[in-house]
Formats: C-alpha cells, structure tokens, sequence
C-alpha cells in the first residue's frame, strides 16, 4: 500500500479546504481502504468526515427524512421512522454486507463504493474505469455479473448499492457541500452511465462533499428483493426496490426502481408510465416489465438476466398488490 497522510477535518469548511489534488474523503473506509489495498486507489492523503455532524435521522412533519451523511448503515436499518415509514429502505440496507460492516460503513460512502467488476479490481488488468484507453476486458471475458442496460463499449460495470436503487424508487435527494456553496440534486442524477468516460461514476466535483440524504414521505407499500448467488454478503445479480398504490384493482400509482443491471441505480420509468391506471393483473405486470427490458443490451453470459428481472417485478409487484388489496 503506498504510504499516505491521514487528517481529521473538523467542520465541512474544514474539510474542503483539506481537499486538494491526491486527497479522497473517508468515512466508514469499508469499500475505501479495501482498494487501497489492492492497489486500485492511491490517495495521498486521507481527509476523515466521518465525525462531522452528520449522523442524525430527522423526521419531518409531513414523514419525509433528512438522514445525515454520517449515519451508519447499522444505524439506518435499525431506525424505526425508517422500518415504519421506509421499509424498502430499511430492507435493502440489511440486504447489503454484513452486520460487521453495516456497523461502519456511511450513507454516503455506501452511495458511492464503486464496482465490484472483477477488472477493475485487478490492478494487473486492463480496466477502463481505473486506468482510461487501456480497454475493457469484461466485455469479452467475465461479465455473468454485468451490466444488462445502459452500458457503453467503454464499460460493462455495475453498480454494487443496495441501498442506492432503494433510495432512487423513493426519489430522494443528494445534499451537497462543495466549493461553490451548497446544492441540492435528485439521486437520479447523482450516478451517471459509462458512455465515453467510464472513471467517472458520479457527476460530483473536485471536492464536493455529501452532508445528507432527504426522502420524501411514500405512503405506500413497499419492498425490496435481492437475488444472489450466495444467502449473505454477496451483491446482487439483480435486484428491485417497488411500491404501489391500488386502488379498487387499479393500480395508482408505482414506484421502481432496479439494481445489478447498469452502471448505475436503475429507475425503471417506462414500467411506471405504463402501470399508472393499469389493471392490478400479473400480465399488467409482466407487460408493463417487458417495456423496460426493451432497451437491454445483454452480452454473451449475462442475458439470464432479462427473464430474472422480468419475473422479480412481477413477483414483487403481486405482492405488493395483495397486500394493498388486503
């Protein structure tokens, strides 16, 4: 591991100012320090967040959350205005990891912990995402676990949060502290896809600092299902966060969103346009899920994929719709 500075920033100002050429803010480290010591990251310096004032969950009057960017995952799942108001959320944490690393790992680094694509991770392979130009062995090679949607010849990579494709159903906002003030965006478009620049995972800035995530109040029911390959502390081959509002057989209003299949947190609209008023029927279901899979692009081992997406909307969804109805 090439040696670096480590430095403890005392408020958000502090930190920024810390942040310069070679510097990486650290929060839990779980995804952070394990690159580092494959090689991956080499940052010169390490700016500690982790014991900003960021690590409240507020409930607002109206049910939405403002949840720090500080909080554990341990402590997120665990909240009970989150189990009660955001079960979805509070499943896909818990679907994430172990209870271990639950413990350390933060709001915001669990939003941006990068791929577990078996290329980037070797420093010895080509990779375009860590080094660009030099290529993108996956496409040929590796890749059951990759993207499906959304990819580009640059970049076949995933993104591995649970916790963002939960966060994304429920549109939630990213708070953010940069040099230029403060700003708020949609989760949506916090991630971004490949195309031409596959190093870049986020549209952050130099030095640009999460402080809070805000959810807004759902008010339906919800769930999130994950399929892996193992019962614990695997990633998702695929995954859907969904909630739905019926309302005598018909369904009202849907909110979806898929994980395991593209560089970033999948949010399914054209399956929610094409739900809204639809009957509160499983072919409504697997219809309104074929319009999505439209624009899959699978490659040569993965498109196991598109059936296993297919049937985990419409199994998620009838459930949500029985129990609506119940």
């Amino acid at each position: 591991m090439r040696p670096f500075a480590y430095e403890r920033a005392t408020s958000v100002q502090d930190a920024l100012e810390r942040h310069s050429d070679g510097a990486v803010y650290l929060g839990g480290g779980t995804n952070l320090v394990d690159l580092m010591r494959l090689g991956v990251e080499e940052p010169a310096r390490l700016v500690d967040v982790a014991h900003l004032p960021h690590d409240q969950i507020e409930l607002r009057p109206d049910g939405s959350l403002v949840i720090g960017a500080a909080v554990s995952n341990s402590a997120l799942a665990a909240d009970r205005t989150v189990r009660e108001g955001h079960p979805m959320l509070a499943q896909a944490v818990l679907a994430g990891a172990s209870g271990q690393v639950r413990n350390l790992a933060t709001v915001a680094g669990n939003l941006l912990q990068r791929t577990r694509c078996p290329y980037f991770q070797d420093a010895s392979k080509p990779c375009n995402k860590r080094d660009p130009g030099s290529g993108c062995p996956a496409r040929e090679g590796e890749h059951h676990n990759l993207a499906i949607m959304g990819h580009s010849p640059e970049c076949v990579a995933t993104h591995p949060s649970d916790m963002a494709v939960a966060l994304a159903a429920l549109g939630a906002s990213i708070r953010i502290q940069g040099r230029a003030g403060e700003r708020t965006i949609p989760i949506d478009e916090l991630h971004r896809l490949p195309e031409n620049e596959p190093e870049r995972d986020t549209t952050l800035e130099p030095g640009d600092l999460i402080t809070a995530v805000e959810v807004p109040p759902l008010g339906m029911p919800s769930r999130y299902r994950k399929v892996r390959e193992r019962a614990s502390f695997a990633f998702a081959l695929v995954s859907v966060a969904a909630a739905l509002d019926v309302d005598d057989g018909v369904v009202r209003d849907v909110r979806l969103a898929l994980g395991g299949v593209a560089h970033k947190p999948w949010r399914a609209w054209h399956t929610e346009d094409a739900l809204r008023g639809a009957e509160m029927t499983g072919e409504s279901f697997q219809r309104a899920a074929e319009v999505e899979l439209g624009v899959a692009e699978p490659l040569r081992d993965n498109a196991y994929k598109v059936p296993l997406v297919r049937n985990l909307i419409v199994r998620t969804l009838t459930e949500l719709a029985e129990r609506g109805a119940s």
